[in-house]
């Protein structure tokens, strides 16, 4: 019999397989191991993954003695390799959220998102790398240093949640989970040539996730395929009486995102360009270059596209808007400070104290450590906020536009040693508006064998997450534009 190739697979093929007798768990996650050592510290060396599951051997056979016994997979994500941010608590691995000072600390429970994941049947193969506690875009921790992007070796893979998008990049594991702060699932999805959704603020839950800003941050899909993104938020999201901010999406969430995979799903969509959204400036060229043959896939498949030429200045939102670093020490704190008493550390102040993170993070840990909720600052932030999301639907109701569309970031995703530059996700992270991110294409560049990813979002009205799975879906099966890396290949 045929070896399953796993190369690009999707959990449809997965099951079809599974079904059909072609493949069991324990062979596909004996698959993936084997990428895990091929490609983890030699080859490419994407240095992506913190910790190996080591019971994902016991979890792959016991859903196969399931199958066998039942002639029935066990739920919709039977067997389906999970590659999970390490920020995201599990009740039988360590949590460390990047940082040597949560080393070993294993929580007592999973996160409400972890366990919805294994009632579906799916198996977390690995815990992977983000920028230490999340808190910026290069992915770099003390836990396990720089994650490299497999297509260009000398680039980041975006962030926070680089080890995700740089290991489902290279067909390890199927669906992948990041959080977003700020850009953190849309830029390695960006960077990495990946779907990624962003969920509305209050789809998703964020308990047992570690705090960056409860304010903004969410938790949502890396994955190869939109498709299997709408696998994995129909499974994820829903009201947890855990997290009050998911009360707002009783209502809102229909049964099942999957009749949203429409390949016409453009046709008579109202598209907004956000002009002001574009670089302007020579390093911007090669991801405009990308955008311009990318928008003609969405005028293919029958969407109108209409300039927005209103000013909206991202790094303005990020100093000026969000409350990412307002919020870090208040929100982290409340994590820690319920953890057991054994636990490596109980507050922020313990962390910088203990010396024990990349030093990159230091400046960010300290300028936390400053600030706090409730200040005028702070309030004048949110009030800019609640303007900011008056202004979008404003400008959408004005354009009767579905949604807006625009690079997710300005210029090329950043070289390992530098920091991430204009960088667009703020506009949703700051709003709680939903956004999906897919691949635009690829920019020449003589580092990257196939080119650096470069990729676009879709950012809608609150809870809108059906209408952006039309416009997405529709756009990748008509561009096609999703390519894996050269340094990851099938393995003999």
């Amino acid at each position: 019999m045929k070896r399953f190739d796993v190369m690009e697979t999707t959990v449809a093929q997965v099951h079809e397989a599974m079904r059909s007798g072609r493949l069991s768990a324990r062979e596909l996650v004996e698959t993936y191991l084997a990428r895990i050592e091929a490609f983890e510290d030699k080859g490419p060396a994407i240095n992506a993954i913190i910790l190996v599951n080591p019971k994902a051997l016991d979890e792959a056979d016991r859903l196969d003695q399931a199958l066998q016994k039942t002639g029935e997979l066990q739920g919709t994500l039977h067997g389906i390799p999970v590659m999970l941010k390490d920020n995201v608590d599990t009740y039988d691995m360590a949590t460390t959220a990047g940082s040597k000072s949560l080393q070993g600390y294993i929580p007592d429970e999973d996160a409400f998102i972890a366990k919805k994941l294994r009632e579906a049947g799916a198996i977390i193969l690995a815990k992977t790398n983000l920028h230490e506690f999340a808190i910026w875009g290069e992915t770099i921790s003390s836990m396990l240093g720089q994650t490299v992007n497999p297509y260009d070796s000398t680039r980041t893979p975006g962030g926070s949640s680089g080890g995700t998008g740089a290991a489902i990049a290279c067909n390890i594991g199927i669906i992948g989970i990041g959080t977003d702060t700020i850009n953190s699932i849309r830029s390695p999805a960006s960077a990495c040539s990946l779907a990624g959704i962003r969920p509305t603020i209050g789809l998703v839950s964020r308990t047992g996730i570690v705090p960056y800003s409860l304010t903004q941050d969410t938790a949502g899909p890396i994955c190869r395929t939109v498709e299997d993104c709408v696998r994995t938020l129909d499974v994820i999201a829903g009201y947890d009486p855990n997290d009050d901010e998911t009360a707002w999406s009783v209502g809102r969430q229909p049964v099942s995102y999957m009749p949203y995979l429409r390949p016409d799903g453009l046709k008579g969509k109202r598209l907004g360009v956000l002009e002001s959204f574009f670089g302007c400036d020579e390093i911007n060229q090669p991801v405009n270059d990308v955008m311009k043959e990318a928008m003609l896939c969405f005028e293919e498949g029958g969407a109108t596209l209409i300039a927005i030429p209103d000013h909206i200045d991202s790094d303005w939102m990020i100093k000026e808007v969000s409350v990412h670093l307002d919020d870090f020490k208040t929100h982290l704190n409340g994590y820690l400070a319920k953890l057991r008493p054994d636990a490596p550390v109980h507050s922020v102040e313990e962390i910088i104290e203990g010396g024990k993170y990349h030093p990159g993070i230091e400046e960010n840990l300290k300028t936390a450590l400053q600030l706090d909720v409730g200040t005028p600052v702070y309030n004048q932030k949110l009030i800019r906020q609640a303007e900011m999301r008056t202004r979008i639907m404003k400008i959408m109701a004005d354009h009767e536009l579905d949604a807006l569309i625009y690079p997710h970031q300005q210029q090329l995703v950043c070289k390992i040693g530098s920091g991430q530059q204009q960088r667009n996700g703020v506009l949703c992270s700051a709003t709680g508006f939903p956004s999906i991110a897919v691949p635009a294409g690829f920019a020449p560049d003589p580092q990257a064998p196939i080119g650096v990813p470069v990729g676009l979002e879709v950012i809608g009205r609150p809870f809108s997450e059906p209408v952006l799975i039309e416009i997405a879906f529709s756009f990748e099966q008509i561009s096609c534009l999703r390519r894996p890396p050269a340094a990851a290949p099938a393995l003999l």
